[in-house]
């Protein structure tokens, strides 16, 4: 994919959380390929660099932020690398993200406190932190990764329900916070999407030669309409629909992407 010359997304810059995997770096690629600038948050060296030279291979120029998104102080350095190094912060994509396979009954104490640090207070730190430098730009977009389970719930992930349910809410709450400011805030909530936390999600059951990576692709499928689980690449594409200017009536939203699994 190359930068598009005109492209929607042109002169903009972007920051992503948990832009190193999965729906965030299919994500970086995407706003990339429209012509934006990316800062790409991530834990991982190897990672962030790969995700970086997949951002150059699309053409698009990105650097990585290295650090863990539950400290409110990296939300507050990410930013302000953003500023320092492309001027400013047009587009936040919160895609950092964790999850737990287990009912509340099950759920330990620790898990519960990992899941909704990284999904609720990730999300809510790095949006607060992004408000000053969206302002500055006189407006801009927030996109927070849901997921389809936080508009409905769902047995077995008792923890990641209530943090994506969390998500959705604090988008509603700072859309009408930040409207008047042309500061537009929404959440695209996937249902099963092609990513390594798809396979994590049954790490154990993998290792204990119980499942393979096939069999939780065909698990996911049986419960799609469409047949099928989503490409990282189609989130990415929603999201940049959302960060560009062609969305500019739309904030407050959560929208789902599921291949029809919530219309049943």
């Amino acid at each position: 994919m190359a930068v598009i010359e005109g492209g929607d997304l042109d002169g903009k810059v972007a920051v992503v959380s948990g832009g190193t995997s999965g729906i965030g770096r299919a994500t970086a690629v995407c706003l990339a390929g429209l012509g934006a600038r990316v800062v790409i948050g991530g834990r991982n060296t190897g990672a962030a660099d790969q995700a970086v030279t997949a951002v150059a291979e699309a053409g698009g120029i990105a650097v990585a932020v290295l650090g863990d998104i539950t400290d409110p102080a990296y939300s507050t350095t990410v930013i302000d690398s953003a500023v320092s190094e492309f001027g400013g912060v047009d587009i936040v994509v919160n895609a950092a993200g964790t999850i737990t396979r287990s009912t509340a009954e099950d759920t330990s104490d620790d898990d519960y406190r990992r899941v909704m640090a990284v999904n609720v207070d990730g999300t809510f730190f790095l949006s607060r932190a992004a408000v000053p430098a969206l302002r500055a730009r006189g407006g801009g977009s927030i996109i927070n990764i849901a997921s389809n389970v936080g508009l409905v719930g769902a047995a077995g992930l008792a923890a990641y329900c209530a943090s994506k349910g969390a998500v959705v809410l604090l988008t509603q709450s700072m859309a009408l916070e930040h409207a008047a400011e042309a500061i537009r805030v929404n959440a695209v909530c996937p249902g099963a999407v092609d990513t390594p936390m798809l396979r994590l999600e049954r790490e154990a059951a993998i290792a204990a030669g119980e499942m393979t990576e096939a069999d939780i692709l065909a698990a996911n499928e049986a419960l799609i309409p469409q047949g099928r689980v989503a490409d990282a690449h189609e989130i990415g594409e929603l999201v940049a629909f959302l960060a560009s200017d062609r969305s500019a009536h739309i904030t407050g939203t959560s929208i789902p992407i599921d291949g029809g699994y919530l219309a049943q």
